[in-house]
């Protein structure tokens, strides 16, 4: 097990983070982005209106092949990826990156919509009818049917990292995080949460796409128009620290600086490129999944789709993240201390001594002494940021006197946490005190904070909105997945693809995912390169197509 979960981290950060200064992925998208902008003549831009004409259901022919209609197969892509990367990915990005790396979102999302463009346009334009009637398509699809059978490798190549990534990443990584969250909100058992979840995912996915196309048809605006209008509540009480958030987002773009409490690095190489890959995983351009939502709409025209799909970043990354980012910011959370209970021995504390003052324990571990909650030889750290004084009780009445026994973690630069002991000898697992967040916690503090001068508990929505967005996710994954399925083991694989996907949920649920996690991004990462290599391949596909579209009169179907 120690050797896979080697071989899984080290191509994580092959496939991701390498080089570091700035990872050869992210690149690849950015360029890839920036060259289709071009080609297409920043579509984006100048079809932006037409997208939306299209999904308001102007130009609809029930008569079109297909299974669901624009507006359905654009709340099915978008449930995917309005998810837990635009409350958890936006605070990731402004805690390491600073405020500048919501910047280089909107840029990534600029670049997205037309990159969405293209891969649904193909999509639909190679598309293949399945025995029932049911359309299927995607990159498998277009790969296979538009560079030949010399390139079915690469087709199966996606489709094997299709089917894993909504297995994993789609699936039990979004379990997972909701099963832990109502556990620590409210003490409810991981096998509950999991059970309901993969409930209510089982009762939508077994009625294929027009039931998920359904679902999140009326799901998708309820928690999108629920979380921004929070958020614009919360924006509306802060009216005056709009445009210095906005200032302060574009000068650190270009000017990084590192915050108070140690928030961001204040280096332009790393706020650029924290920046992307959190739009690039927020918005899910180039990774190939939406064109398989996109292939089940009804339209005889694959460019009709394709401008809605372009609609998807915008709404995801352009507003959605907007809305986070501007919250945590103006708020002030981002770089402030929130009260909080923490693990001491958690993964995101860690622990410096003093050269001078280090005692040695049994074992050969050290020791850091706490006195009236502050440390006497050494620093406590969360997210890498010095943690206020430390108390024993949820009241913050009793401040921690003891010891914590550390150990030099793998990287031996700094401690991490064995043991929390009192003065008295008494053994805790939890300590409370002022620190630094990130993550969903630090938008849950933002909007607790935010609205505060109307209603307790703000936080609650995020919450809230986290469980709406996991389970959603998870609903639209399994159409990604079974698809990528049928095209590698026929038609009649997809339901027992969909049992496995909702037993994998209650397992995602009730289990640790850390392996399971880097797996899915692995193969999220190899379905993002093998998709990219076909896009560059089929681009001048896509030109063509494209022109021949806007080259003609475009009338609804009742004209």
């Amino acid at each position: 097990m120690e050797t896979f979960d080697w071989i899984i981290s080290t191509l994580e950060y092959y496939i991701w983070s390498y080089p570091e200064n700035f990872p050869l992925m992210v690149a690849l998208l950015l360029i890839f982005g920036l060259y289709i902008t071009v080609r297409m003549g920043f579509i984006q831009i100048r079809k932006f209106g037409h997208g939306l004409k299209v999904v308001t259901g102007f130009y609809d022919d029930p008569e079109d092949e297909g299974d669901i209609n624009h507006f359905q197969a654009l709340t099915t892509a978008l449930s995917a990826t309005v998810g837990t990367g635009n409350i958890v990915g936006v605070a990731l990005a402004i805690h390491y990156g600073g405020p500048g790396a919501l910047f280089w979102m909107w840029v990534t999302a600029i670049f997205g919509m037309a990159i969405k463009f293209t891969e649904v346009t193909l999509a639909q334009e190679y598309r293949g009818t399945n025995p029932d009637g049911s359309v299927s398509g995607g990159p498998m699809y277009y790969i296979e049917r538009g560079l030949g059978d010399n390139w079915k490798w690469l087709a199966v190549a996606f489709a094997g990292s299709a089917a894993i990534c909504a297995f994993l990443t789609g699936n039990a990584v979004q379990a997972n995080s909701v099963a832990d969250m109502m556990q620590t909100d409210f003490q409810i058992p991981l096998w509950v949460t999991g059970f309901i979840t993969a409930s209510l995912v089982a009762a939508v996915i077994l009625g294929g796409i027009k039931r998920i196309g359904k679902v999140t048809s009326r799901l998708v605006p309820f928690m999108g128009v629920l979380y921004v209008l929070g958020a614009l509540i919360i924006l509306f009480i802060n009216y005056d620290a709009i445009i210095p958030s906005l200032t302060t987002i574009v000068s650190n773009a270009f000017n990084p600086q590192a915050g108070a409490f140690g928030v961001g690095s204040g280096a332009l190489i790393f706020t650029l490129s924290y920046g992307v890959q959190r739009g690039i995983f927020s918005n899910e351009a180039g990774q190939g999944s939406a064109p398989i939502a996109h292939s089940a709409a009804k339209t005889d025209e694959p460019v009709r789709e394709g401008v809605v799909a372009l609609l998807e970043p915008f709404i995801d990354t352009l507003v959605i993240c907007t809305m986070t980012g501007l919250v945590i910011i103006s708020t002030g959370a981002w770089d402030m201390q929130h009260k909080s209970a923490i693990s001491p021995t958690g993964d995101n504390v860690t622990y410096e001594l003093t050269e001078q003052a280090t005692s040695s324990a049994a074992d050969g571990e050290k020791v850091l002494y706490f006195s009236e909650g502050v440390a006497e030889n050494g620093n406590m750290k969360h997210y890498a940021a010095p943690v206020d004084t430390m108390f024993t009780d949820e009241g913050y009445s009793e401040p921690f006197t003891g010891r914590i026994t550390l150990s030099k973690n793998e990287s031996d630069e700094v401690y991490q946490a064995n043991m929390v002991v009192t003065e008295d000898d008494k053994e805790l697992s939890t300590l409370y005190g002022g620190v630094v967040q990130n993550g969903a916690p630090l938008t849950s503090a933002a909007f607790e904070k935010g609205l505060s001068p109307l209603v307790p508990g703000g936080g609650y929505l995020v919450t809230f909105a986290i469980l709406l967005f996991a389970v959603s996710t998870s609903i639209s994954w399994s159409y990604y997945g079974d698809r990528a399925a049928q095209y590698l083991f026929g038609f009649e694989s997809i339901f027992m693809y969909r049992l496995a996907y909702v037993g994998m949920h209650f397992f995602g649920a009730v289990v640790s995912l850390a392996t399971i996690w880097a797996f899915g991004d692995v193969m999220l990462g190899l379905m993002a390169f093998f998709n990219i290599i076909a896009l560059f391949a089929l681009s001048g596909v896509a030109y063509k197509i494209t022109q021949k579209y806007f080259s003609k009169d475009h009338e609804s179907p009742e004209s």
